[in-house]
């Protein structure tokens, strides 16, 4: 984990890793979950014997969303910073599903801080988030990642 004593601290780490977090397994109760807090109730997510017979996983597969949504634990796991009160989400570009995440799969997060901007207010900043998927030459998922940093 990087750790910042203030926002414009960051300014000095553009392009550079912010953090590689533990890996977290993705089991089914996640995966419904998820599908009951969104209402994706697709096969191939929730039910383990028909995507172990149909599917050409041949298990059942967090939703791409699911894997995009942990873009945000593993921000926090890769860099704090002291002296903001608080991070707002602005938004997300280039988003790719590289890769399907079985059940029972391991995901970590690979945070690298592509931009910071100076503002009045704090900042603005851009993350490269990799989710990476153990074993897998491929990542799962892949996006930039900006946020608003106020002091």
């Amino acid at each position: 984990m990087t750790e910042f004593p203030t926002i414009a601290a960051m300014a000095d780490k553009v392009g550079e890793l912010l953090g590689l977090t533990d890996w977290m397994e993705i089991t089914q109760e996640r995966i419904d979950q998820f599908a009951d807090a969104t209402g994706d109730h697709q096969w191939i997510h929730v039910d383990p014997e028909r995507a172990a017979s149909e599917s050409p996983f041949k298990s059942t597969i967090a939703h791409g969303f699911l894997v995009l949504s942990l873009a945000s634990k593993f921000c926090y796991e890769a860099y704090r910073v002291e002296k903001a009160s608080m991070g707002i989400n602005y938004g997300l570009n280039k988003i790719r599903f590289t890769a399907p995440v079985p059940v029972g799969s391991r995901l970590r997060g690979r945070i690298t801080l592509k931009s910071f901007k100076a503002l009045p207010q704090g900042g603005r900043i851009a993350l490269d988030v990799v989710i990476e998927l153990e074993g897998n030459e491929r990542p799962a998922c892949v996006a930039e990642f900006i946020a608003f940093l106020y002091n």
